[in-house]
Parts: C-alpha cells; sequence; structure tokens
C-alpha cells in the first residue's frame, strides 16, 4: 500500500487582503491542515509569541541556517529576512498532513520549482483602492509604509497567472467558503495526492 503524503497548500496575498483571516479559518475548521511557522528576523508585533506567529530569530542566526541549508525557501521582504524550515514542511508531509503556507510570491515560487505539485491561491481584494482603504482602516501602518504596501501589491499582483486560483476577497465568509471548497476538490485530485520531495 502506499503511503499518503499531505498537500502542500501556498496562500499568497498583498498585506490588507484578508489572507490572515482566511487562513486562520481555514486552519480551526480543518484539523487535517497544519500551519507552517515560518522563521524571521522581523521583531514581533504586540501579541505574537515565538513558535505561534513565527520563530524570531536575529539576522546573524538566520543567514547561519541559510548556510547550514535548514530552508526549503527563504526571501528578503520589507527590509527582513522570512523562511521556511526543512525539517518541519517535510515532517509534516510525511505524516499525511497538509501544509499551508502563508508566504510571499517569492518563496511560493520557490517552493514551486521544488515542489510541482503544490496548490497556489492567490487572495486578494476587489480592487487596489480596496485595499489601501482596508490598510488605512485597520491602522497598524505609517502613511509612507501603506504607500510601499500598495506599490509591492502592483508588483505581486503581476505573478497571478503562475497560481492555480485567484480568490477575490470581497466578503470574508464566501472567501473562506471558496478557499475550503478548492481544497476539497483539490484533496481528490489524482495529481495532488503525489508529493515528490
Amino acid at each position: 500500500m502506499n503511503k499518503k503524503y499531505g498537500m502542500i497548500i501556498i496562500v499568497s496575498a498583498p498585506s490588507g487582503a484578508g489572507k490572515t483571516s482566511i487562513c486562520d479559518a481555514i486552519i480551526k475548521d480543518d484539523k487535517n491542515i497544519v500551519y507552517s511557522v515560518s522563521t524571521t528576523t522581523r521583531v514581533p508585533r504586540a501579541g505574537e509569541k515565538n513558535g505561534r506567529e513565527y520563530f524570531f530569530v536575529d539576522e546573524k542566526t538566520f543567514k547561519r541556517d541559510i548556510k547550514s541549508g535548514k530552508f526549503i525557501e527563504w526571501a528578503k521582504v520589507h527590509d527582513n529576512y522570512y523562511g521556511t524550515s526543512k525539517k518541519i514542511l517535510r515532517g509534516a508531509l510525511s505524516k499525511g498532513r497538509d501544509v499551508l503556507l502563508d508566504i510571499d510570491v517569492q518563496g511560493a515560487l520557490n517552493i514551486k520549482k521544488q515542489y510541482k505539485n503544490a496548490l497556489m491561491l492567490f487572495i486578494m481584494t476587489p480592487t487596489l483602492k480596496e485595499l489601501k482603504n482596508r490598510l488605512i482602516k485597520r491602522n497598524k501602518d505609517s502613511v509612507k509604509t501603506i504607500k510601499t504596501r500598495i506599490e509591492n501589491a502592483r508588483k505581486e499582483i503581476k505573478y497571478v497567472h503562475k497560481y492555480d486560483y485567484l480568490i477575490i476577497n470581497d466578503k470574508l465568509k464566501e472567501s473562506i467558503s471558496n478557499v475550503k471548497a478548492v481544497v476539497k476538490a483539490e484533496r481528490l485530485s489524482i495529481k495532488r495526492n503525489k508529493i515528490i520531495f
């Protein structure tokens, strides 16, 4: 009998598109999906806990981990490093668990090169104007940071055609239902049930 490996689910989105809310709902409602906690050099935000949102490390440690080959992918985004642990990802997949990765476009494309069967989802607001409004409304970023995030969103959108699905997050509940439906359908796909290490 062939061993059943889990599926890699990659979710990317510009800041403010609702990716975190969607990912949290998917993880909460589906016990077979585990969240891949990334490693980062950025400073923890208020309420964030090491090992829950991210593994927080200094730049020296991160660069040492790059050299030792600990990351399946890594990237520098907004002046901070982010990486996905090989050990965590492969461990979960080998146990038959689906692994959800909340990563940027650069990281997503790197994962896809190594795992051809990874499921890639891109989350976006109906318009860039709506994205800007959400960033202003959440009141977490400076005007300068919001401007940078919008510019980054313009760049990221150019890679949508590389993804399997585009989910327009107009209404959060509908978007969560759409992502759940996609995951359910893809689990039944023979293509997705074959993981190549």
